[in-house]
């Protein structure tokens, strides 16, 4: 009797094995990825240098980056990668700010990665950036491989020869495509190659007959991640992307993480085939918004998050680099985040002002081509740069009603537009008044400035303009010769409205969270694509005649 009770309960285990363990397969373990770009890491100066008379940020640089932070900022990301739990951290590119002249920091960089790597077991996969090597350079593509060695490359299963590219596995259901889309003879444009091409399809096809799903890393963009990115910033996308994308898509890729452009933006392709590829832009770790990525992969979904860094050891930076001020320092501590907002609009405003300069035209000092155009750079960072109320007043005797707002200046308005860029989520409305008053303050710019450029011309031929009246009367006259729309406003117009309406709204993919489904979309039709096609153009239209009544203020 025992013995067949012993053989029915040994029986009953074995039934409840076989139908009830199975739930780890059903809801695989999550995977959690942390991904970070463009680190920039900085050897830190002895003292601050101080470019403008800001007393808080006047040692902002042209790139709005936190340089000398950076060291800093990385420590706290891999303590917060810790802390999140991360299984993995994927770094996109761009490591070391001077990575091709001074190695030094790519050592500084890789010591903390594998210090981080044993303290906490979580493994680092890295991918070259445009600033990290060069042929030629003090690092090239062997270095760079040798530097970074036991981060990515010592779990490679294929590694190509000629570039930094390689494939890894990350758990049971991932394949890491690590594609080196640089161009080692040339600093910042990519480096795509049919080849390259090639070899990303050939990693995806034979990570999807494995039962993985791949997953891309670049620098580069994939897709576009600002208006007009081909015209305006074509170094930071691939070339032929939307064939690229095309041929990912079709591949089984989902999922590309890019950085270069320095912001959190998810942008989507969907194939003739409805099949779908996302690229997650990721924003640089170490300017405004201070922010990485959160990807959790379970089962057929991707579920994602941007985290953003609210604390460093302002001790420890403040030991390292003298000239910090209490209340810098003060700041930090208190809102790490609206302090590196600020920095960050600062640097941009400071770029901005190094562009607007007749020197950079190339034309001969002295001469009055050239005192034209110094005076209309001047003009218009005057305009800019005077009190929004004195700009309000300005725009109203041009007849423009610019609404108020709580910007102190025209540049504290139009760098709160690019923080929103980089920060993503962008959450401006065309009739909200900050776009309106951004709109407004650029007519004002279109009637001002020529109105300013007829004085300048007038005056250098007579004197009498200046003694009556002068620029009063010139701008006066100009309103009446360019009271309508001219071509030239229409153009600039065009350009103005996709770049706002781009900079203010984002209509695809939310950029800092939302989930991904890694599987064939199966019921929309070819009927329903084109259909949502012609819809958006529609509302592109419809956005376009939006902005051009309020620039015009008809």
């Amino acid at each position: 009797m025992k013995k067949t009770i012993a053989v029915f309960l040994t029986l009953l285990l074995a039934f409840t094995a076989a139908f009830c363990a199975p739930t780890s397969a059903q809801s695989p373990a999550a995977l959690k990825l942390a991904v970070a770009s463009d680190l920039h890491y900085n050897l830190p100066e002895e003292t601050l240098t101080w470019l403008t008379d800001d007393p808080v940020f006047g040692y902002a640089n042209r790139r709005a980056a936190m340089e000398n932070e950076s060291g800093f900022l990385i420590d706290a990301f891999l303590a917060d990668c810790e802390k999140q739990g991360a299984d993995y951290v994927l770094l996109s590119g761009d490591l070391a700010d001077n990575g091709r002249s001074l190695p030094e920091e790519h050592y500084a960089v890789r010591d903390k990665l594998l210090r981080f790597e044993q303290r906490t077991g979580i493994e680092v996969f890295v991918i070259d950036g445009n600033h990290d090597l060069g042929a030629g350079s003090a690092t090239d593509i062997a270095e760079f491989k040798a530097i970074y060695r036991d981060l990515g490359y010592d779990h490679a299963l294929t590694v190509r020869d000629d570039d930094c590219s390689y494939t890894a596995d990350l758990g049971d259901s991932l394949r890491l495509i690590a594609l080196d889309s640089c161009d080692p003879t040339k600093s910042t444009e990519d480096g795509m190659t049919a080849a390259k091409v090639r070899w990303v399809l050939e990693q995806a096809k034979a990570a999807k007959s494995e039962g993985r799903e791949p997953l891309l890393m670049l620098h580069h963009n994939l897709l576009d991640h600002m208006p007009l990115q081909r015209l305006f910033s074509h170094n930071f996308i691939v070339r032929n992307h939307l064939a690229t994308a095309e041929l990912f898509a079709d591949a089984g890729i989902h999922i590309a993480l890019s950085g270069h452009e320095h912001c959190s933006d998810a942008a989507s392709y969907r194939s003739a085939l409805l099949n779908e590829i996302t690229d997650f832009a990721t924003t640089s770790l170490t300017m405004y918004p201070l922010s990485y990525r959160l990807f959790t992969f379970t089962g057929d979904r991707a579920q994602y998050r941007s985290v953003t860094l609210d604390r460093i050891d302002t001790a420890a930076l403040s030991a390292a680099v003298s000239g910090y001020t209490a209340r810098q320092l003060e700041w930090m501590n208190g809102d790490l985040d609206a302090y590196a907002k600020a920095y960050l609009k600062k640097g941009v405003e400071y770029r901005l002002r190094l562009g607007l300069s007749a020197e950079k035209s190339g034309l001969t000092p002295g001469t009055p081509l050239y005192r034209l155009l110094d005076g209309l750079y001047s003009r218009l960072d005057a305009i800019l740069s005077m009190p929004m109320a004195q700009a309000i007043r300005l725009a109203a005797s041009y007849s423009i009603a610019v609404p108020e707002t709580p910007y102190e200046t025209g540049w504290d308005l139009a760098t709160d537009f690019v923080a929103a860029h980089y920060a993503g989520s962008e959450h401006f409305s065309l009739d909200s008044p900050e776009v309106t008053a951004l709109l407004r303050l650029a007519s004002l710019i279109l009637k001002d400035v020529p109105a300013f450029a007829a004085a300048d011309l007038f005056g250098q031929g007579s004197r009498f303009l200046a003694d009556d009246g002068g620029l009063a009367d010139a701008a006066a006259l100009a309103k009446r010769v360019f009271g309508g729309i001219r071509p030239d406003e229409v153009f600039v117009a065009v350009l103005v409205s996709d770049l706002v309406y781009g900079f203010s709204n984002d209509d695809d993919a939310d950029d800092n969270v939302g989930g991904i489904l890694l599987a064939p979309r199966k019921t929309e039709t070819l009927k329903g694509k084109w259909s949502a096609f012609f819809d958006r153009l529609l509302r592109r239209f419809r956005n376009l005649f939006a902005i051009l009544g309020t620039l015009f203020h008809r």
